[in-house]
């Protein structure tokens, strides 16, 4: 269905917005999807913070302009499907990887990050990024492994400048006549 030009400039405003806050863009090529799995594909973007839209490219490359993913603008070629990251950069690299193994329709054809442009080899590598939970449990660690080598450091000078000796509790315990029945 063709689109009145009011309606292609809420595309364009709408594809823009999204674009400006993102993190990675993939276009894939789609054509042969079904209808059932493109709506399983949204369900799933809807799920992890994936924006996702199928537009004609000339809409997409006026919203892209001025944002990072201007790079990919002249790549914007074919029938493509747009998959913007919006919550973390490997969201969409995911998705499309998941959803390219079950449907050989699906075949990534740009991958932008950061302002720069990326073959389609790269939905691997966004892919492989760790999750948001996945960085900050990574972060924690590496917060907290000083913290605890110290402690293992202060114990065990402890051990040595006690001499081995039992704990307090257990020379109390020692002292103390044992009852006899």
């Amino acid at each position: 269905m063709a689109l009145n030009l009011s309606q292609k400039k809420e595309v364009v405003a709408e594809l823009a917005d999204v674009a400006a806050t993102a993190h990675s863009l993939i276009a894939a090529e789609y054509a042969g999807t079904s209808v059932s799995q493109m709506t399983a594909m949204r369900k799933k973007a809807r799920e992890n913070g994936v924006f996702l839209k199928v537009v004609k490219n000339t809409l997409a490359a006026r919203a892209v302009e001025g944002t990072e993913f201007e790079c990919a603008k002249d790549a914007l070629v074919g029938p493509l499907l747009y998959a913007f990251s919006t919550e973390e950069p490997g969201a969409a690299g995911r998705l499309i990887k998941e959803f390219a193994k079950t449907n050989d329709k699906l075949q990534p054809k740009v991958v932008a990050v950061g302002g720069q442009l990326y073959p389609a080899s790269h939905v691997e590598v966004l892919a492989s990024l760790p999750t948001l939970d996945q960085a900050l449990a990574m972060v924690a660690r590496a917060l907290a492994e000083p913290a605890t080598m110290f402690a293992r450091a202060v114990k065990a000078v402890a051990e040595q400048q006690g001499g081995g000796e039992a704990a307090p509790a257990e020379e109390a315990a020692s002292e103390a006549p044992a009852e006899t029945a």
